[in-house]
Formats: C-alpha cells, structure tokens, sequence
C-alpha cells in the first residue's frame, strides 16, 4: 500500500494511503484459495470449488475484509516505522466515496501524536514524607467518639417529659377502621424518639410524654407501605409509656472494647493507635504525592495533544459545573464552555498524566492480576447482593477495567518516583497535618 504524508504540524498527522484495485484483488484470491479446502457447494465435491465461482459467490464479503486487513496491516506499519503512537484512535474514511469495485481504493488517516517525553533526573526530585504519631489525646478523642457512638439509656427522673433523643420502652396497640391488625402491637418496646424507625409522623407525637402515660398517636401509612392492605390508610396506636430514658455515652472500660471486638480497653487503644497511624500516612501519602507532582510539572515540559487537553478540560468544565448544580442530575442542560482556569488544569493533568505513563512504562511498572482482583472487589463491595453481576460486568467491559487500573497504576509510579527522589520524613502534629491536606483541594 502506497502512503503519502499530507499533515506535519506539531503533533498533527494527516496521511493517504493507496491501495491498488489489483493488489485488492490478489488479496481477495488470496483469502479465496485459503479457504477453498474447506468449502462445500452443491455440485462439487469439498475443497473443489472453482475459485471463479468462489469470487463470485463470496467475493464482495472477502473483499471487504481484505480491505479492512489491508489499512489496519499499513497503519501497524505506519506506527513502527515512524515509532510513533497516536494520542487517540485515528479518524480514518474514504476518500473516493463512490468507490466501486474495480477502483483503487484511497484512504484518509489523520491523528494526533503522542509527543516525546524528556528524560527526567528523579533525584532532583525533592517532597517531604509528614509523620504524626497517634498521642494519647488523639487516641482518648477517638475513644470518646465510640463510647457516644455506643450510647446507652437510663432513666429519667419519674414525671420527666420525653425528648427527642430520648428512648421510650412503650406497649402499643395499632388500628385501622377501628380493627387491630397483624403486626400492629407489641410489649415493652424500646424506641429511639428522632430515630425515623417507625412511620413518618410516630415519633414525633410521643415527645413530651411521661411513665404511665398513655397516648393515642394518629398516622397515615405511606401510599408506598410494603404491607398493600395498609398501605395509604389512616391508623391510630394506642401506646402506653412504661419508661422514659435519656441518652448517656458508654462508660470506656472492657466491656466497651468488648462491644468492638477487642479482649481489654489496652487493646482497643492499641487497635485505636495502629488504625489512627494508618489514616495519618494516608493523608500524608497525598500531601507528598502532591509535592511530587508540583515538582515534576516544573522539570518538564513538552507540546502537548491539543485534543486531549480539549476533553479534559470540557471534563472539569463540567464536574464543576454539575458540582455547583447538584439538583442537575442529567445532562439537560446549557453547554458549558471552559475558561482559562480550566484549560490551565488540564494541560497540568494531560502532561503529568503522560509522563507519569512513560515513567511507569520505562520502569517496567505492572499491575498484577491480583491487585486488579483486590480493586474489582472493592468496588463490588459498594453493590451488596449484586456483586457477581459486577464482576461479570468488569469482565466484559475494557473501560471499566481501565478506570479501575489507572490509579493503580499511578500510586505504583509513584511509589518508584519516591524510591528516586530524595524524600525527607518531618513529623507533624495532627493538626498540621489536616492544613496541608486541606490545602490540596485549592
């Protein structure tokens, strides 16, 4: 196939590529007398098929594959030869659209290339590694946090009215047209007042009652209830009130730590520390990783795919946007242009997202198929009861799998840049620690 360049401009390409008629047609000879062994017709015994009859029989199929195994065979060609890879899938089409057979047949490929990355001197790189360490208070904090979390109840001075927050242990009767109906009434029944637990409109009619009190609470069933033959009806709940508690924080002893799976209240603290460290080199992990990039963005620099700046900027253009337009779920919706600001962003993310991709490449980075099985679960973790419907729908979609792997592949890259770099470690206290992190939203 012949090929002409017509398009050299920075990192726009643009080439024809020709395709004789009689090359088209050794190549659909070729395919015919490939398969011709195995082809069966009425009147002929298997594999003695004229080739004639063969052509005219299956010729305009054959030919179409040929053609398409013929552009695709010279733009793999193309791409070795001139050791370029396009930033995106080439737009290819016809030229001569009225091509019939018997043509030569002229194809337009153009494309934008990925430009060549520089070398970069990692130790130059320089980023701090922030270290806080869980102290007594961070961890007394935190223990307060579960001991509120883990509340108990206990009673309130006889005579006090409920309040919202308060539990009330009730014996209640429910009706509807003046019928008890299943399901409506229980003993000794502790309700949380505000917890929303019982229907809309419940739980509000109880604040203000005493021990001994007996209150008749008038509801309406939601037209959506579960139960059909209640749902939309009207019902009254003769409810007597046997205690009224207030909310206390459990008392941070064993019993508590035995509440959260641990044998002694040293060993919850113990668990408390290591699970406060571990958030702490998270954060921390982000604030350096930022500086890491800051730094690589002013080592580098290089022309960048016009293209996918252009939809990286169209994409933060509209993240923003829906993200100050929360009640706009859809994309109904004006077309949002990009600013300045915009386009400044996504050239930064386009060109670290290259270099960190030729890094990654020259180091030999790799995803294992077992941190892509760890990713995938992880995931499926966010569909309870449906997690195999989305294992299988991972499995069948290259793009998901891509969005799953890029940022393991990043944080991996990372890791080597690191092990580069020269990385000083400064311990902070927590409070330093949120700033910066706070910081990395701007």
């Amino acid at each position: 196939m012949q090929v002409t360049e017509t398009l050299n401009e920075g990192l726009k390409r643009g080439y024809t590529m020709k395709l004789s008629a009689k090359e088209l047609d050794d190549k659909v000879m070729d395919k015919l007398k490939e398969a011709q062994p195995d082809v069966e017709m009425k009147g002929f015994r298997k594999g003695k098929v004229p080739l004639p009859l063969l052509k005219k029989q299956f010729g305009e199929r054959v030919m179409g594959e040929a053609m398409q195994e013929a552009v695709d065979g010279a733009m793999s060609q193309h791409f070795e030869e001139k050791g370029e890879r396009p930033a995106a899938e080439p737009a290819v089409k016809m030229v001569n659209e009225d091509w019939k057979p018997g043509d030569d047949v002229e194809v337009e490929m153009t494309y934008e290339a990925l430009p060549d990355i520089p070398e970069v001197d990692l130790s130059k790189v320089k980023a701090e590694k922030l270290v806080v360490k869980a102290g007594d208070a961070e961890v007394d904090e935190a223990l307060q946090n579960l001991a509120s979390s883990a509340q108990d109840f206990k009673d309130r001075k006889k005579g006090t009215k409920a309040k919202d927050g308060d539990q009330v242990t009730i014996d209640f009767v429910g009706r509807v047209d003046g019928e008890a109906f299943e399901g409506g009434s229980a003993e000794d029944y502790p309700l949380t007042l505000g917890s929303n637990s019982f229907i809309p409109g419940f739980e509000e009619q109880l604040v203000g009652v005493k021990v001994d009190e007996e209150k008749v609470v008038k509801v309406s069933f939601p037209e959506e209830y579960q139960a059909p033959h209640l749902a939309g009806k009207d019902a009254e709940f003769t409810c007597t009130v046997k205690a009224v508690k207030e909310p206390v924080a459990a008392e941070i002893d064993d019993a508590l730590a035995e509440k959260f799976g641990a044998e002694s209240l040293d060993a919850l603290k113990e668990q408390i520390a290591e699970r406060l460290e571990a958030e702490y080199a998270g954060a921390a992990r982000a604030v350096m990783k930022r500086g890491i990039l800051d730094q690589l963005d002013g080592l580098v620099s290089f022309e960048l795919p016009p293209s996918m700046v252009e939809a990286e900027a169209n994409q933060i253009a509209h993240q923003l946007w829906h993200e100050e337009n929360p009640d706009v779920e859809g994309h109904d919706h004006p077309e949002i242009e990009p600013t300045d600001e915009h386009k400044t962003l996504a050239e930064r993310r386009v060109r670290l997202g290259l270099l960190l991709a030729d890094l990654g490449q020259k180091a030999e980075v790799q995803v294992t198929d077992q941190e892509m099985t760890q990713a995938v679960m992880e995931q499926a973790r966010q569909y309870p009861g449906q997690e195999r419907e989305f294992f299988e729908f991972v499995q069948k979609n290259p793009q998901m799998r891509q969005q799953l792997r890029a940022p393991i592949f990043e944080d991996k890259v990372i890791d080597h840049i690191a092990s580069e770099a020269k990385i000083t470690e400064k311990e902070v206290s927590k409070d330093k620690l949120e700033k910066e992190v706070e910081k990395l939203e701007d």
